[in-house]
């Protein structure tokens, strides 16, 4: 169920149709639409936040990340609906991705000052998605925890926070 819903919240953020979101859940486009009526009816805020950024991009031709990156949105206003509104799900996805992009980013600069501050023998190898994997050695995991998890958290400031998940194994799978 969980999973269900991390893919529903996801899909409705990102744009996704009924259409695709049925043939991901392996469910009928009627029962998908209903997942996104729904959330849009108990999180209506997520809605006016996409219609007021879509406008917004219709006036101004281009959609900021919180931290101020443009991405223009050439066809936004295209007469053709198949791409207008493949414009408008990029409006909408710009500034959630592309601002969490801009902040683990911001993280990755503050975590290697930090690694060479405390002349930490841990080293960053990669970036999945939203998360970063280090190669740490055993003596330091501890530290690498507290120093990752503080860098991550307080990268910005936000009203809600930014929580951070820690996993450890011998590779990526294994520290999920």
């Amino acid at each position: 169920m969980r999973g269900r819903a991390k893919t529903v919240n996801f899909a409705v953020i990102y744009g996704q149709t009924e259409f695709a979101l049925s043939r991901n859940l392996g469910i009928s486009r009627q029962e998908a639409k209903r997942y996104i009526e729904a959330f849009f009816e108990k999180y209506s805020g997520v809605r006016a936040f996409m219609d007021e950024t879509v406008e917004s991009a219709r006036k101004e031709g281009f959609v900021r990340t919180m931290q101020g990156r443009i991405r223009r949105i050439a066809d936004i206003n295209s007469s053709n609906r198949n791409i207008r509104m493949h414009a408008e799900r990029m409006a909408c996805n710009t500034p959630i991705q592309g601002s969490a992009a801009d902040l683990l980013k911001l993280a990755m600069i503050r975590i290697d000052d930090l690694l060479s501050e405390q002349n930490l023998q841990s080293r960053m190898l990669l970036t999945v998605h939203d998360e970063l994997v280090f190669e740490v050695p055993p003596h330091e995991k501890e530290t690498m925890e507290k120093l990752v998890r503080e860098a991550m958290q307080k990268v910005t400031s936000l009203d809600v926070p930014l929580l951070v998940d820690v996993g450890w194994g011998a590779n990526w799978d294994e520290a999920h």
